[in-house]
Order: structure tokens, then C-alpha cells, then sequence
């Protein structure tokens, strides 16, 4: 019989395993700062759930901010995520973070094809905190041109279908607000107009749209950006094994369409495959509203499985358990396709817009529709009794879904009939129809919509204060009639409903690590060769969630650290 064949092997310098921010900003740092990198993702494109994101960090300081005037000490955003941490407050982190985040973005746009537009409108989650933010503290990809990334555009992931318009992304913000005024405002409708044709003339040409944005456009810079260093990123190539030598993680073998391969790494190694979103084992263990680890629909990319985590245990390494909460929450629908599979959409944008209500299945409001969507669901959980499934639905009228949408429904002129067969979207002619047809119980929802009314009316909602912070207002529509730009009446038929159930963005428990993102083993000391970052690393906000952004910025920032202490090069302080 033939003699079993080794694995064939490769060198490098620092091995990545994983393409989203996390572990492309590791590896575009590193090659910068002279290391031979490669960045091994096991799905057929890479970009990981990065690629399907909104594309912002949270990033106090930065410099965008800075050049328009806002400036503010360290001891501001250290105090606010002080008082939201609380004991989970990991002060040698959380300060790693807080002064090298803004060194990152000043390296990634000085030295890279990356750039970046400001948030210096957008506040903190939790207005009412001690230092929350109103303004400066975030930073988002500016729009990135595809051809830059020549034929390996092919293998970047492209954004998620239902959240795009016949795969266009839309960025947030200014052109948001375009896209839902279209048929309103001739300015708007001349915009979008405009960018349909230009991306139907990419569709033509190149068969997909090439004027990336949001979480694309930052996979996208950081993709060329590593390529153009001498980096390199291969698809297809699972990680099944870490490779040590005398105490020390020296690389990895993985799986490949052409067999096995050794990869050996001088350097180390970094885990930052997406944590667990789709590991039904880990769910079963770590989050308690999914008993059977099947209960949560996470949004992330199908292929984050647990990977990493696996691979850092078995040289020594712990996961956390101890967070205030193990996932990124998030409300998610289930979409059906075409094909027969089901796509989870989050539910990020609609929630504060005027005249939408969440009930639960007793027809209730039970929280906030405005605030984060990592709140929205804890207010969820917090009110589903004790052994049953934790759903809710989002109701709003006609003149809601044709203005705003809801959910992947697209608003006018997108048509509903097809949300509508697959019983996606539920539609009734009064209250009590469109109760009937979620299964409520009899009067319920009237009851409670009648309420919503009078209090959008006032402009006042006594009941959950909704539309009081600035970032309920923000995410609200400043252009609405009613004293609130949150609240209008739901008062003309047909209404519509979705259901919502639990998911998430991505998760928060992670391998433990140090401020320099070394990987820690049982005793707290660090293994040596062996990095985490991006949603492999345990969270730094401890399971809480005081801002948007706050899993990009410090997967960006992390990273750059990590390639810094692999490479032996001193950080500035």
C-alpha cells in the first residue's frame, strides 16, 4: 500500500484566519510594517459578516473629528464606558483601545486605499448616561470603487440581497434619506434615478455593481489594500488544526479543494473566524433563550461556526462566559427565498421611524421601538413568559410600508405582492384582521394602537419614552408632522405586520485576551504566537452595547495592535 502523503507546506509570517475587519486590519498592518501575511478564509468569498455590515466603528477621538472641532479628553468616552461597563470594566483594554483607535484610522487612511466618512452627528445608545457622546465618536468606509480591487472582485462577498435594491448597496445616511424620498422630492428621485442606471450599467458590464459602501466598501479598502502590500487572502481554506512548537503556536493545517496544507507562521497566528453565531452547541450553552441552540437566527454570515474558538481551546485558551450578555442582539425576520432557503434580516432602521409600533403575541407594546436593536431585544426577552418563544411584530399602516418599508419590504414604488404570497409580510383590512392573521388575541392590538395614537398626537410616549434621546431622535424622521420624530399616528388600513424573532449581529463571548490581543490560557497568561480579533476576542464592552460601532472599531483597532506586537514594532504613545 502508498505510504500516507503529508501535507504540502507554505511559510509566512503572520497566518490570519479569517477575512472580516478584524483580521484584514491585522493583516494589512502587518504587511505594512514588513511581514509575509496570508489571510485564510474558509468560505468561497471573502469579507465575512463584515461584508454584509453597515460598515461603522466606534472610534472616540478620531481624527475626522478632531478636524471639524470636536475634541475631547480621553477621561470622556473612558468615563462613559466606565459606568456602562460596570464590573466588567477592563480598564488596561479598554485604554488600549480608547488611544490607539485613533492612531488606527490615521494609519489606514494616510497609508492605505482606505477612507473614511465622519459620524460626527451620531450619539451614543444611552443618552442618558453620565459622557455619553452626542457627536464625533464614530467613523464609517467612505464609498470604496470596485475596479480597484481588479479580478478579485469576483471573490469579495457581496452584500446581503434583502438589505440592497437588486444588489445596490445604500449607504446610510444622506443617500438613505434620498432613497425614501424618491417619490416625494424631485431632488431625491433625480439621485436615485441616477444611481439605478449607473448600477445597472455595472450589472451589464461587470455583472455586479461596482460603487461599494457600507460594510462592502470596508472590505473592499482593506482587501486592496493588502493585496497592493503583497498580502494575500485564499478562499476556500478551513483551519482544522493549530500547528506549536516548544510552547509556541506556530501555524496551522487546513483544508483545501486540493487537500491539506500546512501553513507555518513565524510570527503567530490570529483567530478571528466570527465567533459562534451559527455553532447551535455553543448557542445551547451561552444563550439562555435558545435552550435548544436553534432558537436564535443570527444575521451574521452562515459560516461563522464557532471555528475559532474551537482551535484557541485546544491549545489552552478559554472562552468567556461571564457577560452580561454572549451575542450582539438584534430582532430578525425570516425571509423566504426562492430557492427554498431563508434569509435573516435585521431589523436595524425602520423600529424608530414615526408610526411603528412591537407588540408582543398578546397584541402589548413592551419596549422602546427606537432604541438599539441590541435593547429592542432585551426588552423582548425581559417580557416573553417563561417557556414560551420569544416573538414579536412590527405593525405599522399603509402609509408607513409605502414611505419607509418595513423590513425587507421595500416602500413604494416596490411592489408587496410577493412579501405578501410567501406570508412573509401580513396585511389586514382593520386591527382586528391584521390581529387575526398574527394571532392575537381579540382586541388587544386595537386597544393598544388606540393608545400609541393618542400619545403620538401629543407627541409624548408615557409609556416607554420613546423619540427622548438623540439617538431615538436621530434615528427618527426629523421631517415628520407630529411633535415627536418618533411617534405619528397608525390610522389608516390596510396595516401590515412582520414577525420578529431573536438574532443577533454576531456574538460577544470570546477567547479571553490582553490589551495586546495575545490570546490567554487558564492562568491568564498569554500563549504565546497565538492572537484573537475581531468577534473571536471577548468582547471589550463586557456583553453590554453603549454605541454603534462598538464590534468594528475595536476589531479595526485590535487588529492593528495585534500586527504590531507580532511584528516587534513598539506602538506610538
Amino acid at each position: 500500500m502508498p505510504a500516507d502523503r503529508s501535507p504540502s507546506s507554505t511559510h509566512c509570517d503572520l497566518l490570519v484566519i479569517g477575512s472580516g475587519a478584524g483580521g484584514l486590519s491585522a493583516a494589512v498592518t502587518a504587511a505594512h510594517l514588513g511581514l509575509k501575511v496570508i489571510v485564510a478564509e474558509k468560505e468561497a468569498q471573502y469579507g465575512g459578516t463584515t461584508a454584509w455590515s453597515g460598515g461603522w466603528m466606534w472610534i472616540p477621538r478620531n481624527p475626522l473629528a478632531v478636524e471639524a472641532g470636536i475634541q475631547e479628553p480621553i477621561s470622556e468616552p473612558l468615563a462613559y464606558l466606565r459606568h456602562e461597563l460596570g464590573e466588567r470594566f477592563d480598564e488596561a483594554r479598554v485604554r488600549a483601545f480608547l488611544e490607539q483607535g485613533p492612531r488606527m484610522v490615521d494609519f489606514f487612511r494616510s497609508r492605505t486605499a482606505l477612507r473614511f466618512i465622519d459620524g460626527n452627528a451620531i450619539p451614543d445608545f444611552h443618552g442618558r448616561t453620565p459622557h455619553a457622546g452626542t457627536g464625533g465618536r464614530s467613523v464609517c468606509a467612505a464609498p470604496f470603487d470596485g475596479r480597484r480591487l481588479g479580478a478579485r472582485i469576483a471573490d469579495l462577498k457581496p452584500p446581503l440581497a434583502e438589505t440592497t435594491l437588486w444588489g445596490m448597496g445604500i449607504a446610510s445616511g444622506a443617500e438613505l434619506r434620498h432613497f425614501l424620498h424618491a417619490m416625494r422630492s424631485p431632488a431625491s428621485f433625480g439621485y436615485v434615478t441616477r444611481r439605478v442606471l449607473a448600477h445597472w450599467k455595472d450589472l451589464l458590464l461587470h455583472r455586479r455593481g461596482l460603487r461599494l459602501v457600507n460594510g462592502n466598501a470596508l472590505v473592499a479598502g482593506l482587501a486592496a489594500s493588502l493585496f497592493e502590500a503583497g498580502g494575500e487572502i485564499r478562499v476556500q481554506h478551513t483551519a482544522r488544526r493549530l500547528l506549536q512548537a516548544q510552547g509556541q503556536v506556530t501555524g496551522a493545517v487546513l483544508s483545501t479543494p486540493r487537500g491539506d496544507i500546512e501553513i507555518h507562521a513565524t510570527r503567530g497566528v490570529l483567530l478571528a473566524a466570527g465567533g459562534f453565531p451559527h455553532d447551535a452547541a455553543r448557542k445551547k450553552a451561552l444563550l439562555p433563550h435558545a435552550p435548544s441552540g436553534t432558537e436564535h437566527w443570527s444575521a451574521a454570515a452562515r459560516g461563522n461556526t464557532g471555528d475559532g474558538l474551537r482551535l484557541g481551546e485546544s491549545v489552552g485558551a478559554t472562552v468567556a462566559t461571564d457577560l452580561a450578555q454572549a451575542a450582539a442582539l438584534a430582532p430578525v425576520s425570516l425571509v423566504p427565498r426562492a430557492d427554498g432557503s431563508v434569509a435573516h434580516f435585521p431589523h436595524l432602521i425602520e423600529r424608530a421611524k414615526p408610526g411603528l409600533i412591537a407588540v408582543t403575541r398578546a397584541g402589548r407594546r413592551f419596549t422602546n421601538e427606537a432604541d438599539s436593536y441590541h435593547d429592542f431585544m432585551q426588552g423582548l426577552l425581559a417580557a416573553t413568559p417563561t417557556g414560551e418563544p420569544a416573538q414579536a411584530w412590527l405593525v405599522c399602516d399603509h402609509a408607513f410600508i409605502r414611505h419607509y418599508g418595513l423590513g425587507a419590504v421595500k416602500p413604494a414604488p416596490m411592489p408587496l405582492g410577493g412579501m405578501l404570497a410567501s406570508g412573509y409580510l401580513q396585511r389586514g383590512a382593520t386591527l382586528a384582521a391584521l390581529a387575526q392573521a398574527c394571532g392575537m388575541p381579540t382586541g388587544a392590538l386595537e386597544a393598544t394602537v388606540a393608545r400609541h395614537n393618542t400619545q403620538a398626537q401629543q407627541g409624548r410616549d408615557d409609556d416607554f419614552a420613546k423619540g427622548e434621546t438623540p439617538y431615538n431622535r436621530i434615528q427618527g424622521d426629523s421631517a415628520n408632522p407630529w411633535p415627536n420624530p418618533c411617534l405619528a399616528p397608525i390610522a389608516r388600513g390596510p396595516f401590515y405586520a412582520v414577525k420578529v424573532v431573536p438574532g443577533s449581529l454576531g456574538t460577544f463571548a470570546g477567547l479571553r485576551a490582553n490589551e495586546h490581543a495575545q490570546v490567554l490560557d487558564a492562568l491568564g497568561q498569554p500563549i504565546a504566537g497565538l492572537y484573537a480579533g475581531g468577534n473571536d476576542m471577548n468582547s471589550l464592552m463586557g456583553g453590554h452595547y453603549p454605541s454603534g460601532g462598538i464590534t468594528l472599531g475595536p476589531a479595526m483597532t485590535f487588529g492593528f495592535i495585534a500586527a504590531h506586537h507580532a511584528a516587534g514594532t513598539p506602538l506610538s504613545t
